[in-house]
């Protein structure tokens, strides 16, 4: 049955290079809007749910054409509140063979949502009106009043009998100096409110400061996250592997722990179009499997074909349907569709 699903989180301004050109050398710029939680509510929301997003745009035409961005993706923008004067900027410059995409913010802590003060948002209110919130590690990041902001809305969320999900997306160049040691009081908030988590065995241990003697990455996984899911009271831990093969496509295999058990995708390999959202295309299928009640089994797999097609769209935002998706579980390349 379909949901009224919310995010809290920034909508940001994407400025891409064209082609695989470098910021020094490229001319033009293409611009859009995303953010975790606008990839994340407008996936769910071609899945058939309600996507709303909590956030604040400035009053002026960049608001404006932030709005008109997020309801053509399907986002109910009637939570989006209408302030202050800029939007936070990221400009990307996609990467090519040995050479990484690059992402470079500009202008993040003056944005109308992390500029926001306590009182902003009428969460009793809100929480009234949905059934699941997603909140983001990349959010906790930005400061003390959006982190104040952020765990009000949580325990409102909890208070109000709605479901936590909580996506660890701890970004080094966030966080700053020591940034592991700020970090971890604040995501342990975040983990005791939280119903479902994204996280691996390297937020467990750089984060969190969890030991393990195992050196194998799926070794450490089975260790680590089973304590994580006792110590915070998780109902599911969520995430991915990923690795970069020798012919320069990508290889995924994510996994649920749930009920004590984990469950493992199929590892997909891939060309990659699009590397940035994925991420988040891979939550949505988790959220989406949860909500839905597919097996878990069934639920991995789910996402991490939602992940793989995303690779596979310009944008950072997932555009796949869930018919889309279950085919891509049980086809591989196809030919053209007629």
């Amino acid at each position: 049955m379909p949901k009224n699903i919310a995010a809290f989180g920034e909508v940001m301004m994407r400025l891409q290079v064209p082609g695989y050109e470098l910021l020094s050398q490229g001319g033009t710029l293409n611009y859009s809007f995303s953010g975790t939680g606008v990839n994340l509510t407008a996936a769910l929301a071609r899945f058939g749910h309600t996507g709303f997003l909590v956030s604040t745009l400035p009053a002026n035409p960049i608001g404006d054409a932030a709005v008109s961005y997020l309801q053509k993706l399907g986002i109910t923008p009637s939570f989006v509140r209408r302030d202050g004067k800029y939007v936070g900027m990221y400009l990307l410059e996609n990467g090519f063979g040995a050479r990484p995409s690059r992402v470079t913010y500009s202008n993040r802590l003056e944005s109308s949502f992390n500029t926001a003060t306590e009182g902003t948002y009428d969460f009793n209110t809100i929480v009234k009106k949905v059934d699941v919130v997603h909140f983001c590690g990349i959010t906790l990041a930005m400061n003390d009043t959006v982190r104040q902001l952020m765990k009000t809305f949580a325990k409102a969320v909890k208070a109000n009998g709605g479901t936590v999900v909580f996506d660890c997306n701890y970004r080094p160049s966030l966080w700053g100096e020591n940034g592991y040691i700020k970090a971890k009081q604040h995501y342990e908030e975040m983990l005791h409110l939280a119903d479902i988590v994204m996280m691996n065995e390297k937020d467990a241990m750089l984060v969190l400061g969890l030991k393990t003697e195992k050196d194998d990455r799926s070794e450490q996984l089975k260790e680590l996250i089973p304590f994580v899911a006792k110590t915070y009271k998780i109902s599911v831990i969520a995430g991915t592997h990923r690795s970069i093969n020798g012919d320069n496509t990508h290889s995924l295999r994510g996994f649920i722990f749930k009920n004590q058990t984990f469950f493992f995708s199929k590892t997909l390999s891939f060309s990659v179009y699009d590397r940035i959202g994925s991420g988040d295309a891979y939550t949505s299928g988790i959220v989406h499997g949860e909500l839905e009640g597919f097996s878990s089994k069934k639920t991995v797999e789910f996402a991490a074909a939602a992940g793989m097609l995303a690779h596979t769209i310009v944008g950072d935002t997932p555009m796949s349907s869930e018919k889309e998706i279950l085919r891509a579980m049980t086809e591989s390349v196809g030919d053209i569709e007629r």
